[in-house]
C-alpha cells in the first residue's frame, strides 16, 4: 500500500546471494532436502566453501544456510509456489548452472491439478539451464527421462540401469551404513561406502556423485571424504533417541512413495527387529484422496501401522478427502496389523503399552505431530528407569 519494493526469499536469494555464483540446484518430487544437503557438505569438505540454502537443518551445521566465499552456491530447489504475490516455483528464480532432477510424481494437490501440471513445471526447470551447464537426471523413470530431454545442456542420466551414464551397482546394507559400486559409462568407476539407509538414498548420493565429478572435477577419494563426515539432515531417518531398548525414528516422509522408500530402508538398517511405522497424513495432498490407494501399498515393510486420524479434513474439497478408517481397513486386508486413532495422546499410549525391548518406531510426519518423538522416549523412558 505504500508502494514500498518488496521481494520473495527466492528473489531475494537471486539478487543478492546469487550473483557471481554458480548455482548449483536440485529439483524433484523426492530426495531434495537429503540430495543437496550431501552436495554442499561434500563440496565444502572438498575445500571449496560453497554457499547453500536449503529446505531441512544440516546436522553437519546445525543451520539450513551459509554464506561461503566459493564460486559454488547449492539451493533445494522446491516446486512449491514462491510466493501469494508469485505464483511460479521457487526454483524459477535460482538460475541453476548444473541442475539435479531426482524423480517427478504427483504431488502439491493444493497447488497442482495433475501429473501434468507437476510436469510442466520441471520442465521449465530444465529450461533454465543453460547450454553450457549440466544437468543430472535420474534416468530409471521414463518421466525423467522425457523432461530432461529437452534439456540445451549436455544431460547426464543416473540410476539403477547399468547403461546409464552413471550406475549403482553391488548395494549391500550394513546396519545404517549402505556399500554400493558406481559404474561410469559401463566401466567401474569407484566403491564408496554411504552414511544413508536405503536404495533411494544410494540414487541421492549417485546424483551428487555424479554432479561433482562432472562439474566441479572431484575425484573418488575425496568424495568419500566428505561421505565419512557427512552427519545427514534432521527428521531424515533421524534417531531420536533409544529408551527401554526401543529406537524412535523421526522421518519428514509423507508421499506414498517416500512412505514405501523409508520403510525399505529401516527394514534394510533393523533386520530381525520389529518395525512399527507410526503415520500422520498431513498435508495439503495427504488431507485428500489422491492417493488413497497408494497409501494402502506404502506399508509393506512395516510389522504393525499406527495412523493418527488426518485433522482438518474440511481443507480438502468434500468429495475428495481421504478416508483414514478405509486405510487401515485396506492395511488389514493386506495382512498387515493397522489401527487409527483419533487422538495422538492415544496413540502414544498404545505405543508406550505394547513397545518391546528392541523394537523400532519409525515416526513419519512433515510436521510437528504434537511432540510424539520426544513424549514417547520421556514415558518409554519413566516406564523402564535405567
Amino acid at each position: 500500500e505504500l508502494g514500498l519494493p518488496y521481494l520473495s526469499l527466492p528473489q531475494t536469494l537471486k539478487h543478492l546471494f546469487l550473483q557471481g555464483k554458480r548455482p548449483m540446484v536440485i529439483a524433484g518430487t523426492h530426495g531434495k532436502t537429503t540430495t543437496s544437503s550431501l552436495a554442499a557438505w561434500l563440496l565444502d569438505s572438498a575445500g571449496l566453501d560453497p554457499g547453500f540454502m536449503i529446505g531441512g537443518i544440516l546436522s553437519n551445521y546445525g543451520r539450513n544456510y551459509r554464506l561461503g566465499q566459493g564460486d559454488w552456491f547449492v539451493l533445494e530447489g522446491d516446486e512449491y509456489d514462491t510466493a501469494f504475490f508469485d505464483k511460479v516455483p521457487k526454483f524459477i528464480h535460482y538460475a541453476p548452472q548444473v541442475g539435479i532432477l531426482t524423480s517427478v510424481e504427483f504431488d502439491h494437490a493444493d497447488i497442482y491439478e495433475d501429473l501434468e501440471a507437476v510436469k510442466a513445471a520441471f520442465r521449465r526447470f530444465v529450461d533454465l539451464i543453460p547450454p553450457d551447464g549440466l544437468l543430472i537426471a535420474w534416468g530409471d523413470d521414463p518421466k525423467v527421462r522425457d523432461i530432461a530431454s529437452r534439456s540445451r545442456s549436455p544431460v547426464r542420466y543416473y540410476g539403477l540401469d547399468p547403461k546409464a551414464d552413471w550406475a549403482a551397482d553391488r548395494i549391500r546394507a550394513d546396519g545404517r551404513t549402505t556399500r554400493f559400486d558406481v559404474l561410469r559409462q559401463g566401466r567401474f568407476w569407484a566403491s564408496f561406502q554411504s552414511p544413508l539407509s536405503g536404495t533411494h538414498n544410494v540414487l541421492n548420493a549417485l546424483s551428487v556423485i555424479a554432479a561433482l565429478a562432472e562439474a566441479a572435477g572431484l575425484e573418488p577419494a575425496t568424495i568419500q571424504k566428505g561421505l565419512d563426515g557427512f552427519k545427514s539432515v534432521r527428521r531424515r531417518q533421524e534417531v531420536r533417541g533409544i529408551a527401554a531398548g526401543v529406537t524412535v525414528i523421526d522421518d519428514f516422509a509423507h508421499h506414498p512413495t517416500a512412505v514405501r522408500s523409508t520403510l525399505e530402508a529401516i527394514r534394510a538398517a533393523y533386520p530381525g527387529r520389529r518395525l512399527s511405522a507410526v503415520f500422520e497424513p498431513r498435508t495439503n495432498t495427504s488431507r485428500r484422496a489422491v492417493f488413497q490407494e497408494e497409501y494402502a501399498a506404502a506399508f509393506n515393510d512395516a510389522d504393525r501401522v499406527l495412523i493418527r486420524e488426518a485433522r482438518n479434513l474440511d481443507k480438502a474439497p468434500e468429495n475428495n478427502r481421504f478416508d483414514t478408517g478405509r486405510l487401515v481397513d485396506d492395511l488389514n486386508r493386506r495382512g498387515l496389523a493397522a489401527q487409527m486413532f483419533t487422538q495422538t495422546e492415544d496413540l502414544l499410549a498404545h505405543i508406550v503399552q505394547t513397545a518391546e525391548k528392541e523394537d523400532v518406531v519409525l515416526i513419519m510426519s512433515n510436521g510437528g505431530f504434537d511432540n510424539i518423538h520426544e513424549r514417547l522416549l520421556d514415558a518409554l523412558g519413566r516406564r523402564n528407569p535405567g
